[in-house]
């Protein structure tokens, strides 16, 4: 499974020159600033810096890009610690918990907590990817529109542990996310919710639409607020707080190893990728977790899971694009951008001749995490400082940086004026007690779940038969209800375990 000959050439290609070494730190700190700037995603930062590599060797250009792709990857988890805002959409499940436990003032342990999540994420998942790589491809390549299907649909299970106080209103809003999620031209042809306006055939802006969901309706019910955390005590900027933080995360190995597993195996999937692994990781561990019930309220086990996940997710998506020539997502096909700019056709051909640059660039990944962690700490350090602006002057700013970044995605008026509505629908469902969380999920997975549907239904001819043939999507369903089942017994049991304690309580005396 591992050529050790090829090993000691990615060896001797980066110790014979250094200049691939320069570019490490530049990268990581871009793709750390970008990944926080709400609104420009990981693929648009990669994309403005494309075209600089055309002048680097092959095998410095390559790292430079990856190490903005692991700089954004943590870089997204600021803004959703700090402000509630996913800087990604891998991002999302990190404010589920992150951003309640900046509210109460432990925004320097939050932080810590999703940088060593990010580190050992990403760190695992090149890992895994440097012995696995081959066998992850051939699985990839045997995954066809029904599994991915049900890969959405496990997503979707995800609502269940979003509802909140109420059920109805939960799965409500998630339902509600899912026809947002549809709105546009499907597959198929067929055009539905866009009102006439042209801009919506291609669906609702995603990324603008979460802001306004997640973040500006969180910062309209501030405005009477003086500062993001009230208790002036916990204001404090605390380098020991963020390093607890890291201790913190590291004290839940078997969390940060599920998250890495399915950020891996998710991440591998073309067109899937870190925004489904942290949804899925998340709820993953809710499940598990004794106290499942304060996910939402500040658990830091859900901040480990979410950034475990989306971290590892990279290695998942590198294995695909490296192996198949097949990009999972926009930061791959960004990378492939740069092999075909320096004439080289990524794909089984590519790794079967080149495995010396295969190797090497796994090595490059594996210091990238390594750096990620100290210039990471300098950075959250920096960013801590946002709880100590006060709110009247950080509210117009960070709607006004969202409405820049929303505008940047295309160039168009679209993004600002998803922003606008959004953030308005957001108060509201904030306002009348619907979680906002079960919406954004819905959005995110509505498209992928009826494009993959309709695409089974078209191989399938409608011949229910068909998922017979299937034996990964059967594998993938049964796991899924064997995930329902443990969550309703294990709530049972949960529920009988408080009744039980409450029984044994002695009577108040009169």
């Amino acid at each position: 499974m591992i050529d050790f000959n090829s090993v000691g050439g990615a060896f001797s290609l980066l110790t014979s020159d250094w200049s691939a070494w320069i570019y490490l730190i530049p990268g990581l700190i871009i793709g750390l600033f970008f990944g926080a700037m709400p609104g420009i995603s990981i693929t648009m930062a990669m994309a403005i810096f494309l075209p600089m590599t055309l002048y680097m060797d092959f095998l410095p250009a390559i790292i430079f890009l990856t190490s903005i792709y692991t700089g954004a990857g943590f870089g997204g988890s600021v803004p959703a610690v700090l402000m509630n805002i996913p800087g990604t959409s891998s991002a999302v499940a990190t404010t589920f918990d992150g951003y309640p436990m900046a509210r109460s003032g432990q925004h320097n342990k939050a932080l810590g907590i999703a940088l060593a999540s990010s580190v050992i994420g990403t760190l695992s998942s090149y890992i895994l990817l440097f012995v696995l790589i081959a066998p992850i491809s051939r699985v990839v390549l045997k995954m066809g529109p029904l599994e991915l299907f049900f890969v959405a649909a496990w997503g979707l299970m995800l609502l269940g542990s979003l509802a909140g106080r109420s059920l109805a209103r939960g799965l409500l809003a998630g339902v509600f996310g899912v026809l947002l999620g549809t709105v546009g031209m499907n597959t198929a042809g067929f055009i539905r919710g866009t009102m006439g306006v042209p801009w919506l055939l291609d669906g609702i802006p995603t990324i603008p639409a979460m802001m306004g969901l997640l973040a500006a309706s969180q910062l309209l019910g501030l405005i009477n607020t003086t500062y993001l955390v009230e208790d002036e005590a916990s204001r404090k900027i605390s380098f020991r707080q963020i390093v607890s933080g890291l201790r913190q995360a590291i004290s839940y190995p078997a969390i940060i190893l599920r998250g890495a597993v399915i950020g891996i195996l998710v991440g591998a999937i073309p067109g899937v990728g870190s925004s489904i692994s942290n949804l899925l990781s998340y709820s993953e561990t809710k499940r598990n977790a004794p106290d499942g019930d304060t996910f939402g309220q500040g658990n830091p086990k859900g901040v480990i899971a979410a950034e475990a996940a989306n971290s590892s997710s990279e290695g998942g998506a590198m294995a695909t694009m490296l192996a198949l020539g097949i990009p999972g997502g926009g930061a791959t096909a960004i990378l492939l951008a740069a092999f075909a700019m320096h004439n080289i056709v990524g794909g089984p051909s590519f790794i079967g001749h080149n495995k010396d640059i295969v190797y090497a660039i796994i090595f490059s990944n594996f210091a990238q995490a390594v750096l990620l962690l100290m210039v990471g700490l300098g950075f959250v350090y920096i960013a801590g400082y946002v709880v100590r602006v006060p709110l009247r002057y950080l509210i117009p700013t960070i709607l006004v940086v969202s409405t820049f970044g929303s505008y940047a995605i295309d160039g168009t008026s679209s993004g600002p004026i998803t922003l606008f509505v959004f953030s308005l629908l957001g108060w509201a469902m904030v306002r009348y007690g619907y979680p906002v969380a079960a919406t954004v999920v819905g959005l995110l997975l509505g498209g992928l779940l009826e494009s993959n549907l309709l695409r089974t239904y078209q191989v399938s001819g409608g011949d229910p038969a068909y998922a017979l043939e299937r034996p990964g999507a059967l594998l993938i369903l049964a796991i899924m209800v064997v995930s329902v089942t443990i969550t309703a017994v294990s709530k049972a049991r949960r529920r009988a375990g408080d009744a039980a304690v409450g029984q044994q309580k002695p009577a108040p005396k009169a």
